[in-house]
């Protein structure tokens, strides 16, 4: 059996001393739920498990596992600890900052509206939002903020005092972000280029306000949590990830080498807004899998239009896969199959989604510790396409 959760961050203050690994707390699907024709490797005990506990053990990943076949869990297993101060481990509940993975949710809420006939992928920014110059509101397109072509975003993200770090709600976030970008200058010519903006997407978060007539947290509650089943899905703000022992708390290496918990610095926003600000558990990440891929949130021509690649990314490690980024989802051919979804990085958090539509498989990993779960994402999709 899995344990709960809790909390999400990683960084300065605390004394992070040596490994603190719970104790892998299976939670291995309900009985008789694992498909009997999953590869063994890829069952409770098998080579991919063994791998994960492997890594957690050596203090290299803390959270949770989760392997489905054909909408069916196959192997959820958690690691580490949710929140190292009061010894509270990671368990099949247990909500994690998403971190970019929140782009789907995004990318999807703006399919909605294109569906539904309220806005297009070739609107320009300024048909939408005023305030920003004309070399950006006449020139940038809806098509060039989902696929990072646009040009706009801090070339600096990161670099320097955080900005905006008095902000206390989640509307101050992106409005405060939002002023910011307005009098950033663009990067360069929409279109002529892909550089990874997460400014972009608090663009779109706007938009999705503007033409649906409430904010962008109350639309993807309402038209994609919501509807995905997705029951422990929301955006969090600081305090709420400070004091709910349900949220993992985000664990960030030190220069030490040490983690520290990042929600209790001076430099742990008050959420990180449309661009990865989303909070679930591996079970809602689930959820929001098998309606995407039923075509529960889009009807399957704009699934297959989001979820497609559509422009083509440098060569991946390792050798042999093709990258593509579409509307929000990364879209990878590997070993001749395709997968799709995304990605999530930042201090206290390392995750992914990935969705194999032509062999039934979902793959998630959520982590609070900002260490890479690329090779545990690498096996899996190694045994899953074998």
């Amino acid at each position: 059996m899995t344990r709960p959760t809790s909390r999400r961050s990683v960084l300065l203050g605390a004394l992070a001393g040596g490994a603190l690994v719970a104790a892998p707390r299976s939670a291995d699907a309900t009985p008789g739920s694992a498909d009997t024709a999953a590869p063994k490797d890829l069952r409770p005990g098998g080579a991919f498990d063994r791998f994960v506990a492997e890594r957690a053990a050596r203090d290299e990943f803390s959270g949770t596992v989760l392997l489905a076949h054909r909408g069916r869990p196959v192997l959820l297993r958690s690691h580490g600890l949710a929140n190292r101060e009061r010894r509270l481990p990671n368990g099949p509940d247990t909500v994690f900052c998403l971190a970019s993975i929140t782009k789907t949710f995004i990318a999807v809420a703006i399919a909605q509206l294109v569906q539904q006939g309220r806005m297009t992928f070739h609107d320009t920014l300024g048909a939408h939002l005023d305030g920003f110059p004309a070399e950006i509101a006449d020139t940038v397109t809806v098509h060039h903020l989902l696929t990072h072509t646009s040009g706009i975003g801090r070339p600096a993200l990161g670099v320097g005092p955080p900005q905006g770090l008095e902000w206390t709600s989640l509307d101050e976030v992106q409005d405060g972000t939002m002023a910011i970008i307005r009098r950033t200058p663009r990067q360069f010519a929409p279109g002529t280029r892909h550089t990874y903006s997460n400014d972009g997407f608090f663009v779109l978060g706007a938009i999705v306000a503007r033409v649906s007539g409430q904010s962008v947290f109350d639309y993807v509650r309402r038209h994609v949590f919501r509807p995905a089943g997705m029951s422990r899905a929301d955006f969090h703000g600081r305090p709420r990830v400070q004091t709910d022992d349900t949220i993992a708390r985000p664990y960030w290496t030190l220069p030490s080498g040490a983690r520290g918990d990042f929600i209790t610095t001076p430099h742990a926003p008050f959420s990180y807004g449309p661009a990865g600000g989303a909070y679930a558990t591996a079970s809602d990440l689930l959820a929001f899998a098998r309606a995407l891929t039923a075509d529960e949130l889009l009807g399957p021509a704009f699934t297959g239009l989001v979820t497609g690649g559509k422009v083509a990314l440098p060569p991946a490690d390792p050798p042999g896969q093709a990258e593509f980024y579409g509307y929000g989802f990364r879209h990878t051919v590997t070993n001749g199959r395709r997968v799709i979804g995304h990605s999530g990085s930042g201090p206290g958090a390392a995750t992914r989604l990935d969705v194999h539509p032509d062999l039934g498989w979902v793959v998630i990993v959520v982590s609070n510790y900002d260490t890479s779960v690329n090779p545990i994402v690498g096996l899996a999709r190694q045994l899953v396409t074998a």
